[in-house]
């Protein structure tokens, strides 16, 4: 059995080869090949929860299971918010193959995703960009964002301004044309949206959303949401999967749920995003309809994550070979 560390994980992932790969794992779900069992989670009062998600893809011949741990309170002490590792096995065997550090693949596979839906939804006109929040998430958002759009006005809005300026000068130490800012300021006038918070009451409103805007949603806590129902309600909504994504938290999101529940939101008219990577289902059809894709996170893009940084360890001969 292989081990990557972290810092094997940040040598080895190829951002283009992950945004390839998340592509054709979210195709694989979408057509009924990928095996993605509902995620089940085992939730500490007060704390947090250990969350634990399996999945098989056909298509990129990758089967494996990542566990998570989210602890909100983290931050405060100086621990990340998230945790993970992911084991991958052996399809025709079972045998377990690696264990991957999770920690960055769980923040650059879900930004990598969000990048798949601006690729597909956002007006090819956008030029602003405002990334919400200042962790992991905010920081592969920016960056992943502008691998798949020219955009010209990277915003970081945040609650804490020192925090948000500090991000935005890693990134302009990057390259990316990235400015701090607070949230408000970000979202003015911002033609994509991704929000990356923690929040339990909406950031964006039907109030400070401009008509077109593409919102990409992943932040993810059981009585919290960062884009307002009257925004859902009338935008185009994109998920990873239906059946997941519709589901009450820790499976799908809550936001959604409580929309279909009250019969607001119409689950035929959730898109798929694997039914715009390949055509089934069209994307934007309105240039002022405003898009919402809505990540909960699936297994199958760790899954892909994993096999990518794999087969980059296996090239390279990194990694420690253990026995258990």
């Amino acid at each position: 059995m292989r081990v990557l560390d972290r810092r094997a994980v940040e040598e080895l992932l190829d951002p283009d080869a992950l945004v390839d790969a998340v592509a054709e794992a979210m195709v694989d779900l979408s057509l009924g090949q990928a095996s993605l069992p509902p995620r089940i989670a085992a939730r500490i009062p007060d704390a947090g929860l250990l969350a634990t998600m399996p999945a098989y893809s056909p298509r990129l011949g990758v089967l494996a299971t990542k566990l998570l741990t989210v602890y909100r309170d983290n931050e405060a002490q100086g621990f990340p918010v998230h945790q993970a590792a992911i084991a991958v096995f052996d399809p025709a065997t079972g045998e377990m193959l690696a264990l991957v550090n999770g920690d960055l693949l769980t923040a650059a596979r879900t930004a990598a995703c969000s990048a798949l839906s601006i690729r597909h939804l956002a007006r090819p006109g956008s030029r602003v960009l405002a990334v919400l929040g200042n962790g992991p998430q905010a920081r592969e958002h920016a960056r992943y964002a502008c691998r798949v759009h020219d955009f010209t006005d990277v915003r970081i809005g945040a609650r804490d301004p020192a925090k948000a300026a500090a991000l935005a000068a890693d990134l302009e130490g990057e390259g990316l044309p990235a400015r701090g800012t607070t949230i408000g300021d970000a979202i003015a006038g911002a033609d994509v949206v991704c929000a990356a918070t923690s929040t339990v009451e909406p950031l964006l409103r039907r109030g400070n959303v401009q008509p077109g805007t593409h919102i990409a949603s992943v932040g993810y806590v059981p009585d919290g949401r960062e884009v307002d129902g009257a925004v859902l309600r009338e935008a185009l909504v994109v998920v990873e999967h239906r059946e997941t994504s519709l589901q009450p938290f820790p499976a799908g999101s809550n936001d959604l749920a409580d929309l279909v529940a009250a019969g607001e939101l119409d689950p035929d008219g959730v898109v798929e995003i694997g039914e715009l990577v390949d055509g089934r289902r069209p994307g934007r059809e309105d240039e002022d309809r405003v898009t919402v894709f809505k990540s909960v996170g699936v297994a199958v893009q760790d899954a892909a994550a994993a096999s990518v940084v794999l087969a980059a360890a296996r090239r390279d001969g990194r990694g420690v070979d253990v026995s258990l």
